[in-house]
């Protein structure tokens, strides 16, 4: 699992790369979760994430609640078509806005 982050425009952008499950989403928790600071504006790139595992998505919807919690924004970009299917499915799509490209996904943190 590669995890990069860096500023983008006053946005974080977290770029992950490789398959989240039970042995890479507590790293990643790790590593994203304090970015959750008051009023941040995450971006979480997942264009190189080919699979994420139920302990994947739980991770997601902490990183979610910790960003709603400190008034920040959250937004996921690049989501697999297997990928989002589950998420649609299990109704985490609900919480989170998603985009296509890394233009779209600064302009929805503005």
């Amino acid at each position: 699992m590669e995890i990069n982050t860096l500023t983008v425009e006053e946005v974080t952008l977290v770029e992950l790369a490789g398959e989240v499950d039970r042995n890479t989403a507590p790293m990643v928790q790790e590593k994203i979760l304090p970015l959750a600071q008051p009023g941040s504006k995450i971006l979480l790139d997942l264009t190189k994430v080919p699979y994420m595992s139920s302990t994947g998505l739980r991770m997601l919807l902490l990183l979610y609640r910790q960003t709603h919690a400190q008034d920040g924004k959250l937004v996921l970009l690049g989501l697999s078509e297997e990928i989002q299917e589950i998420m649609s499915v299990t109704g985490f799509l609900d919480f989170f806005t998603t985009c296509n490209t890394l233009e779209s996904g600064l302009e929805a943190l503005k």
